[in-house]
């Protein structure tokens, strides 16, 4: 396996925009072609756009765009931005008196970062797909991980900063990659070691937010209910929609080792899969490596966060 440039994964264009001032953002991933996809939703708490087109059984087979922002349901709207300028140009599914463009997407809850009033509108996802075509893209504090947090059992005072995470690579001539927006309630680990997330400001030291929720399971607490980190993986692997389904769902894992608690009732986990079906691959094999990239890209979305907004990022613990 050879690590890549994202950008390598040939059919793709992604691109951010984001709002500095307010602390929200947005990423937005374009398959001119269309691609082929799936989801899978394992939060208590999400905000999505468009995934029931997604089931298997329903008629739309291709997808051209995956929007992941913040603003929580509010930043839904950025998905309107990137159908208008996809419109433009002429990208979409053929109606036969124009085309429809099909925009999939999920948010985060970024609104105790910056200013609340402050959401990617739908002029910030026009913006987003305008920047694809120019590939303005960057990880860390950009786009939809422009106001992402991780570690908030306790509320904001404890929580740190993360951002948006970026890891492909190739083997043979499969190519695979995964942009993911890291905002959970839970901590971070790498290879099982703690690297961000519950932070005692006071002491300097992190917390272990799975310890603190089973020894405070008696209590009736009110758990800060802004969270949710959404990814979409890519590749260039044939795959059936069905495939693509099933292996959002086994992508998941990656959400498990590296999220702890992941898919909490206040959290929105969201996984979309894109593909432009141009290589053969073995599907259970691309469902490993996938959970490889993805486990990478989570750890990356921490370590290529900023101290921003208040919130401390894990380089500078």
């Amino acid at each position: 396996m050879k690590y890549i440039d994202i950008n390598k994964i040939d059919g793709f264009k992604i691109g951010n925009a984001e709002d500095k001032k307010g602390g929200t953002g947005c990423t937005t991933i374009i398959c001119k072609k269309g691609a082929v996809a799936g989801v899978d939703v394992r939060g208590g708490g999400p905000a999505t756009r468009e995934t029931d087109l997604l089931k298997s059984e329903n008629m739309v087979e291709k997808i051209h765009s995956v929007v992941l922002s913040g603003g929580s349901a509010y930043g839904l709207e950025a998905g309107s931005g990137v159908m208008n300028y996809l419109e433009e140009k002429n990208i979409g599914f053929d109606v036969g008196v124009g085309v429809v463009p099909i925009v999939c997407g999920a948010s985060l809850f970024d609104l105790i970062v910056g200013n609340a009033k402050a959401r990617p509108t739908r002029e910030l996802g026009y913006e987003s797909a305008k920047n694809a075509f120019l590939d303005i893209f960057e990880k860390g504090n950009h786009g939809a991980g422009t106001g992402a947090t991780v570690g908030k059992f306790l509320g904001p005072k404890y929580a740190m900063k993360s951002g948006l995470g970026v890891k492909a690579a190739e083997i043979g001539s499969i190519k695979v990659g995964v942009v993911v927006a890291v905002n959970a309630l839970g901590d971070i680990y790498e290879n099982g070691k703690l690297i961000a997330g519950l932070y005692d400001r006071d002491s300097r030291k992190l917390l272990n937010t799975e310890k603190l929720m089973i020894e405070k399971a008696a209590e009736d607490l009110n758990v800060f209910s802004g969270n949710t980190t959404i990814s979409c993986f890519l590749t260039n692997a044939i795959l059936t929609k069905a495939q693509c389904n099933k292996l959002a769902s086994i992508l998941h894992d990656a959400y498990a080792r590296c999220i702890k608690p992941v898919h909490s009732s206040a959290d929105g986990d969201t996984i979309f899969v894109m593909s432009t079906c141009q290589v053969k691959g073995t599907f259970d094999s691309i469902g490993v490596i996938g959970a490889k990239i993805l486990e990478e890209a989570i750890v990356d979305g921490v370590k290529s966060a900023k101290t921003d907004y208040g919130f401390i990022a894990a380089e500078d613990i």
